[in-house]
């Protein structure tokens, strides 16, 4: 490419930095080599081009191959990104027995399946941990949903309920090619929140004819009854393709009194809430020849959701949010000479979510509270990538591009209370360097590849301001059978719109509810909580290395070895524990905690943080009797540290007639939180609520002809119980799930094309591991970590003309 040229494309990619509005991300194009469908979540060996897979037999005439290939984990065509990536393709969804993408996320030892995720009841954990709309949310690492980015086809979604999770569920399993995540820090290639790392949804690009699908299934203790039905319609063209799916599912709830360690729980209690959902998606591409392609995307999802909690013994609250989630993606790239292409994009998302709690008693349901909320987001992008000069075998290329992305937060009380929230906008510009120094085909004796990657992003937000986020790489291939990657890299999170614009509250408490000892009787203390508009951007440094075996001996074999150390900073939290905020140290000397009011300051408080106040002394309030003010609004306080190891691997060979196919992976985590400065360190692996130090998940997969049979196993630690009185381990959870499909295929006659499916989850029933609950109204279980579900038995049947 000329310097010119080169020029002038990297120009328009930056001047975009001052005049556009926001991120598309990717130019995801799912004609990417389709080999790794069915394999483990295993990185894939890049010194090995696996066979392309045979077409599939339904479908038409391929539509012209752009080679617009796109990892993700790096905006380089055709490159590849020094962090694992684990690929999970549509037939492995199939032959695992997964029906949504929330199913395929919680099988990733990599995640945790706490904070937003289906089963996950109220008094677990806090604000991270909670079923808040019925959505699943990936939460890499275990450091929160909102630290974890999900893409689709490469564009952001809109955030969920009053958190920055985005519900991977929404999106159609049916209309779904692979699943990509990336369990490494990868702000310097996305932005925001992709501190524990990135999922992206790609979706299938050339799908024929029509496919109709129902299932139905149950919990063999009750509960959870579903049914699912689906559509799914594509067709092909020379220059071009569409697919389009629907979705219709329900599911009921499981109660307390149909699980025998929960009978004690007053009824009707639901431990596992109920839902409904309609999904629709589109996607569309059209080339115009060899100068550029369109492409579209869209989808609608609407969910509700019903759970019960007892109030007395004649009472109880029904809690029932309805969620409504949209995304409209368009963009087009166009490719210019010398393998150079620009691709300008834009993306309009929004979820909204009506919470609404009634009071249902002998004589009838009263509205307790309904509050909306709504999140928008719009973005655009200009990007510009291609080859920039030959190194050696290959050739140095370069993605550059800028954009700016708008986020808004309403919170609107119906009820009662009044309105708050607020927008965010950021501005950002971002390029990526890719240069292969040693190919495989260079000849350079103990060096079959060697290639360096580096990648700067700059965010401009209108709150805190900028921050810069680099990434660098190395990609080094003894020989053919082994390859050693590196990368260390910076990644932020941008403060929740909620932490920033949460409305003042203040409560009253007894001075020895807050640890006070030897005070009056009638001593009080006054506590502040509530949104923080002064908050900074939380950091983390990333640390990553793999060892990937690949044998060409033996082509069937992928292993690899990954090692990961993050140190997160500036995390947004509630800086005091409040029940000892008079008792510990470390808060005598903070500015959190003032021992001593004088009764300006307590005026002065009242009118910052007073507009609204709670009495939970159990006496009148008396400005001359509060002994202490505690400030709990959210500040830049705590700092973690996590690392670990992952282990992944698979083996393919032939058995019999057909194919075996054992695959696993696991995943070691350790990890701690310092709360506030002066703070003892806090362990978080293996404690309830927070990831269990070991999480893994191993099986097979036989395939002969149309017919395929699995069984895995999975493993989850357990995790310790710290109670004022005692302290108690939990067991491990371990399950067995299988599934059977039958594809008749294409024959004369009415069964043509007819599938059938078998699938028990928990195949021997295990019950959750138990341990003491801190009040006799909680469930006696982790429900972040592990499932009331019981056995689950589903049938499935589609047919495809």
């Amino acid at each position: 490419m000329k310097p010119r040229t080169l020029r002038n494309a990297i120009s328009i990619a930056l001047l975009v930095a001052v005049t556009g509005t926001s991120e598309w991300a990717m130019a995801q194009d799912t004609t990417t080599d389709t080999a790794t469908q069915g394999r483990a979540p295993v990185t894939k060996a890049p010194a090995k081009t696996p066979p392309k897979k045979a077409t599939d037999k339904s479908a038409a005439p391929a539509a012209t191959n752009l080679q617009t290939v796109t990892v993700t984990g790096t905006r380089i065509r055709g490159g590849t990104t020094p962090s694992p990536v684990i690929t999970i393709g549509s037939e492995q969804i199939q032959q695992e027995g997964f029906t949504d993408l929330g199913e395929v996320i919680r099988s990733v030892p990599q995640n945790f399946t706490g904070g937003q995720n289906p089963g996950v009841t109220g008094a677990t954990g806090g604000f991270g941990n909670q079923n808040f709309t019925g959505g699943s949310a990936l939460n890499l690492r275990g450091l929160g949903a909102d630290a974890s980015l999900t893409l689709l086809n490469g564009r952001r979604l809109a955030y969920d309920g009053f958190s920055q999770a985005v519900d991977i569920s929404a999106i159609p399993v049916e209309a779904v090619e692979r699943l990509e995540i990336v369990p490494d820090g990868a702000s310097a290639i996305y932005g925001s929140d992709a501190v524990g790392g990135v999922a992206n949804v790609i979706l299938k690009r050339d799908f024929d004819g029509v496919t109709v699908g129902a299932r139905y299934g149950g919990a063999t203790g009750g509960g959870l009854a579903t049914r699912e039905y689906t559509a799914t319609a594509g067709t092909t063209w020379a220059s071009g393709g569409l697919i389009a799916t629907l979705k219709d599912a329900d599911a009921g709830p499981i109660y307390a009194r149909q699980r025998s360690y929960t009978k004690y729980l007053s009824d009707p209690y639901t431990i596992y809430n109920g839902s409904d959902s309609r999904s629709g998606l589109v996607s569309v591409h059209q080339s115009m020849g060899d100068v550029a392609e369109l492409r579209l995307d869209a989808l609608g999802t609407k969910r509700g959701m019903t759970g019960d909690t007892p109030i007395r013994a004649d009472s109880y609250y029904r809690y029932t949010p309805d969620t409504s989630i949209g995304l409209v993606s368009p963009s087009i790239e166009f490719f210019l000479r010398n393998d150079w292409s620009i691709t300008f994009g834009g993306t309009y998302g929004k979820d909204d979510t009506v919470d609404e709690y009634h009071v249902v008693s002998a004589a009838g349901s009263r509205l307790d509270t309904q509050t909306w909320y709504r999140n928008k987001s719009r973005s655009w992008e200009i990007g510009a990538e291609g080859p920039l000069f030959p190194v050696g075998e290959g050739e140095a290329r370069l993605a550059v591009g800028a954009g700016s992305r708008t986020n808004e937060f309403r919170v609107v009380p119906k009820v009662s209370g009044s309105p708050y929230g607020g927008d965010e906008r950021a501005r950002f510009a971002y390029a990526e360097l890719d240069v292969p120094f040693v190919s495989p085909s260079s000849g350079v004796p103990g060096v079959h590849r060697l290639e360096f990657s580096a990648a700067m992003r700059g965010e401009d937000y209108a709150s805190f301001g900028r921050v810069a986020t680099p990434k660098f790489g190395v990609i080094y291939d003894p020989a053919a059978d082994l390859t050693l990657k590196a990368s260390w890299g910076k990644s932020f999170k941008a403060p929740l719109l909620y932490q920033r614009y949460a409305d003042k509250t203040v409560y009253l408490w007894s001075a020895s509810m807050v640890g006070a000892g030897g005070s009056p009787a009638d001593a009080t203390a006054l506590m502040s909580v509530g949104g923080n508009r002064d908050l900074q951007a939380e950091r983390a440094r990333t640390w990553n290395a793999s060892l990937a075996l690949h044998p060409e001996a033996l082509p069937g074999l992928e292993a690899e070895l990954t090692w990961f150390d993050i140190d997160y900073m500036d995390r947004v939290a509630n800086p005091v524990i409040y029940q000892q905020a008079l008792s510990d140290p470390a808060y005598a000397d903070s500015d959190f905690v003032d021992r001593s009011p004088t009764p300006e300051r307590i005026q002065e408080f009242f009118a910052v943080y007073g507009a609204a106040f709670y009495n939970y002394s159990g006496r009148v309030y008396d400005p001359s009797k509060v002994v202490a003010i505690i400030h709990d609004e959210y500040v830049n306080a705590a700092r973690q540290r996590i690392k670990g190891f992952d282990l992944s691997g698979s083996y393919r060979f032939g058995l019999g007639s057909g194919q075996l196919t054992v695959r696993g992976s696991a995943s070691w985590l350790d990890s701690a939180q310092t709360t506030s400065v002066g703070q003892p360190e806090q362990t978080l692996a293996g404690t309830v609520f927070n990831p269990a130090k070991l999480k893994g998940r191993v099986g097979a997969v036989w395939v002969s002809g149309g017919f395929s049979a699995s069984g895995f196993v999975n493993y989850t630690g357990g995790v310790t119980n710290r109670l004022p009185t005692v302290t108690q381990k939990t067991a491990s959870f371990t399950t067995v799930d299988t599934t059977l499909n039958y594809d008749i295929g294409k024959r004369a006659g009415a069964l043509s094309g007819l599938t059938l499916g078998l699938s028990v989850q928990n195949l021997l029933n295990r019950m959750p591991p138990l341990y003491t609950a801190l009040y006799a109204t909680y469930v006696p279980y982790d429900a972040t970590n592990y499932s009331a579900i019981g056995r689950f038995v589903s049938v499935s049947v589609s047919k495809h003309w």
